[in-house]
Order: structure tokens, then C-alpha cells, then sequence
């Protein structure tokens, strides 16, 4: 292991004094250990404490300095701290209080260390087809999260299933693809389909993402597949509601290639991978 090679094997004096300090600098990556006293003491593994980052050690014949480890070390790091938070809670309809402010405080940490997201640098990283890991506004029990919708469990028989977000950069298309599962009476089985809300966005800012609602298709899968896709009808002009509930804004608050994080407009927090 490095610690005990670096501390029970000295320079030789013949070797230290034929080489000058600015000729023998060499570079290593180092956990180490906070409470090792002299290393002519026997070392045992559950004795010693280690930091919580991985510290980059730097050492030459005439000195040592650590510092923090690689940026993308850090973030890689964190992103698995991230995964293990959300882990185990159904996209967020099994999170307790306790869950959402863990989540939250993961993915702090992330949006400090990745600092500020510039789409207008990084658009590219938002096309492809991302899958929906974990909402906070999903521990509301509503599949409209924050907003209203059609409630989870036994009141209606709909099963939520995965959720993805295809983007399109330069069609600017924007949709929001959720698979559902529709209860039917029995002895029938339930139907399969997927609901496609289709949207276009532009940024706002350096950060911010509004998207425009455009239109609903519905494509039924599994046994009733062959059946043709039927786009909802929206309802006339003079009856839709005064905001359209299809549009919204969020900041992507981290972003590389394969994760996102964004904020809603109503504080949601929403991750996603690259899928």
C-alpha cells in the first residue's frame, strides 16, 4: 500500500545526496492517512482515519504539499453520491423528508463544484435522450408532481413507467415521453401506451430553459402495438386555461455528457441520465 512503502522505506542517504531537489520531484496519488505518528509503529488498517476527499500528494526530496484531487475526480465522486441518494425511491414517490433533503444537499454539491452551467457554450450536451431518475415533486403522489394531476395508487388505475426527455437542439423540439400502464376490467388486461408531449424551447439566460407546449400523441404498446398513434385534441381557445399547464421553465443547474440537474420553476428537482 503507498502509505506504508512511503513510510517504512526511506531514501538512502547515497540517493538523496547525488540528486537535487529541483531535478527529483515526483508526483503521486495518495490517500492520506490523518492520525499515523512515526513510521517505525506498526500501522494497523481500522486504526487509521482518512479524509473524506482523496488528496493529491505531491512530494520531492525537500518537501511535500497536497492538494485537492482532479476537478472531474471530484464531480465523478459526487455523481455516485448523487445516484446512491436517490436510489430505492421510485423517481421520488417512495421519498420521505429525510430522502428529499439528502437528495437535495447531493445534488448542492455537485451544482458548487460544477459551478455555473453556460448553455450557449455547452447546448450540445443537452440533445440526446435523457431518462428521468429522480423528481422531488413525485413524493407529492401525483403524477402532475407540484403541479396538479392525476393522483398515483388505488384512486385511479394508472401506473407510472419510465420517463424520458428527448431534445433536439436544432429543431429545438422538446418532448416529454412517459410510459403508463391503464387498468382495465376484468378479465381484461391492462393497456400499454405511451403519451408523447411534444414542446418547443429556447433559453433564457446563461442557464434557464422555457419550453412551449405543442401537442399530445398517445401509442398504445405491448399486445395493441399495431394500433396508429392518436394525437389528443386540445380543447378550443376560448376554454383552455389561462396559463397552459403543458409549458414551464427551469434552470439546468449541472450538465455534462452524461447527467443532468435541473430546477422547476416551482423548486423541483429533477435528475437525469443519458440514456
Amino acid at each position: 500500500m503507498a502509505y506504508l512503502l512511503e513510510s517504512a522505506l526511506p531514501l538512502s542517504h547515497s540517493v538523496s545526496s547525488s540528486l537535487t531537489s529541483s531535478s527529483s520531484i515526483c508526483a503521486l496519488t495518495c490517500l492520506f492517512p490523518t492520525n499515523v505518528t512515526t513510521h517505525n509503529q506498526l500501522i494497523h488498517p481500522r486504526s487509521i482515519s482518512y479524509p473524506k476527499k482523496p488528496l493529491v500528494c505531491q512530494s520531492a526530496f525537500d518537501g511535500a504539499s497536497f492538494v485537492e484531487p482532479p476537478k472531474a475526480e471530484l464531480i465523478g465522486s459526487l455523481k455516485i453520491k448523487l445516484l446512491s441518494a436517490v436510489s430505492g425511491l421510485n423517481r421520488g414517490f417512495a421519498a420521505s423528508e429525510d430522502d428529499l433533503r439528502k437528495a437535495d444537499e447531493a445534488a448542492k454539491e455537485i451544482e458548487a463544484v460544477g459551478g455555473p452551467v453556460d448553455l450557449s457554450v455547452d447546448l450540445d450536451k443537452l440533445q440526446g435522450r435523457w431518462k428521468l431518475i429522480y423528481s422531488s415533486a413525485f413524493s407529492s403522489r401525483t403524477l402532475g408532481g407540484s403541479r396538479p394531476g392525476p393522483p398515483t395508487g388505488r384512486l385511479l388505475p394508472i401506473t407510472l413507467g419510465q420517463v424520458f426527455q428527448r431534445i433536439d437542439v436544432l429543431s429545438k423540439d422538446f418532448d416529454n415521453i412517459v410510459e403508463l400502464e391503464l387498468g382495465a376490467p376484468w378479465p381484461l388486461p391492462p393497456v400499454e401506451v405511451t403519451a408523447t408531449l411534444a414542446h418547443k424551447f429556447e433559453l433564457i439566460g446563461s442557464s434557464g430553459v422555457k419550453i412551449v407546449f405543442q401537442k399530445t400523441t398517445v401509442k398504445t404498446t405491448g399486445n395493441l402495438s399495431q394500433l396508429p398513434p392518436l394525437e389528443v385534441p386540445q380543447l378550443p381557445e376560448a376554454l383552455r386555461p389561462p396559463t397552459n399547464r403543458g409549458s414551464g421553465e427551469f434552470e439546468v443547474t449541472f450538465l455534462d455528457w452524461d447527467t443532468r440537474i435541473t430546477r422547476g420553476d416551482r423548486g423541483e428537482l429533477r435528475v437525469f441520465v443519458i440514456s
